[in-house]
């Protein structure tokens, strides 16, 4: 006896393939316009980006010399007399370094407790909000809070004090203090997406091995987020770096760093300074520098800092991806 094999019926509307192409003489002409001008918008941003590192490269290297670079700067009113760009630059940097260090401890821990805690629930709805707020409060009430905080007499011996006692709360360690509050959401939103991207069966599988939850944090899940830590902390260094705000109301804008105290260390970082921005302002035709020339080298390097912390979070986000 013959066996007969019941076959299904065919597909009245069989899928069809994935066109190869999309031509755009196939679009509608809205979708058309809305196709250029998306391009027309990209082309636009790049044409701003190139004109302003152009522009600033070229006026910058025009007047940039080493000499500059290693003077300090001192008041005069012919830009032959008013020395070189020393000390903002040290400025920037030690500001810099205050401002990411106490920044990536804080954000860290906190991204750690609520993606791997997270209780209490509504201290953690708190302290989430609470860091959403600092991210987006202006860097002027930022710096007005600071000074509130930093004018205090218990805290007078972190900041500048005068003769008679009264506390001026200016300072490296109030303005990189306040510096950190810039910096800590884009270390904070790094590490948190990090720590998120982790499969749950890593952590599972520590607990299978009898890790407590402490140490699969120190030993399995942080060493896997020192990327995101580091791009992180890379754009953060350029929010403080470009800062002003802060540097002219917590850190005074002197033209020269001016320690406070006899201690060598101590006594700089309870002293007031400048950094490039407030430098740039204060020599550019706005300010009351009059050296319009200094202040476009000076840019011009605080552009170069830029730029290497942008190559440096590109350089760190492709890593990350070639990992995975």
């Amino acid at each position: 006896m013959a066996t007969t094999f019941e076959t299904a019926p065919p597909l009245l509307d069989p899928p069809r393939p994935a066109p190869r192409g999309d031509a755009l003489r196939s679009w509608k002409w809205s979708h058309r316009l809305a196709f250029l001008t998306c391009w027309a918008c990209g082309l636009a941003l790049c044409a701003v980006t190139a004109a302003i590192v152009i522009y600033m490269g070229v006026r910058g290297i025009q007047y940039l010399n080493p000499e500059l670079l290693f003077t300090r700067p001192t008041p005069g009113l012919q830009q032959h007399t008013t020395g070189g760009i020393l000390d903002p630059i040290l400025g920037t940097i030690v500001l810099t370094i205050i401002g990411i260090a106490i920044a990536v401890p804080l954000a860290v821990a906190s991204a750690v407790w609520l993606v791997e805690y997270g209780k209490p629930a509504p201290l953690a709805r708190a302290v989430e909000s609470g860091i959403e707020v600092v991210a987006g409060t202006p860097d002027i009430v930022i710096a007005i809070f600071g000074l509130a905080i930093f004018q205090l007499p218990i805290l007078a011996p972190l900041s500048f004090t005068a003769s008679g006692g009264g506390v001026f709360g200016r300072s490296f360690l109030a303005a990189g203090a306040m510096m950190s509050l810039i910096a800590l959401p884009l270390v904070f939103g790094a590490a948190r997406e990090g720590l998120m991207s982790i499969p749950t069966h890593a952590r599972e599988a520590s607990w299978a091995l009898g890790k407590t939850r402490i140490c699969t944090i120190r030993t399995i899940l942080l060493p896997q987020i020192r990327a995101n830590i580091a791009t992180g902390a890379a754009l953060g260094m350029g929010r403080i770096v470009g800062d002003t705000a802060v540097v002219v109301v917590l850190l005074g804008a002197t033209l020269q760093l001016e320690p406070q105290g006899n201690v060598p260390i101590l006594g700089n970082l309870r002293g007031t300074g400048s950094t490039l921005t407030s430098y740039v302002y204060g020599a550019s035709p706005a300010g009351e520098g009059n050296a319009p020339q200094k202040a476009y080298a000076a840019a011009f390097v605080l552009l170069l800092i830029v730029l290497t912390l942008n190559a440096a979070v590109d350089f760190l986000g492709r890593r990350k991806e070639n990992r995975a």
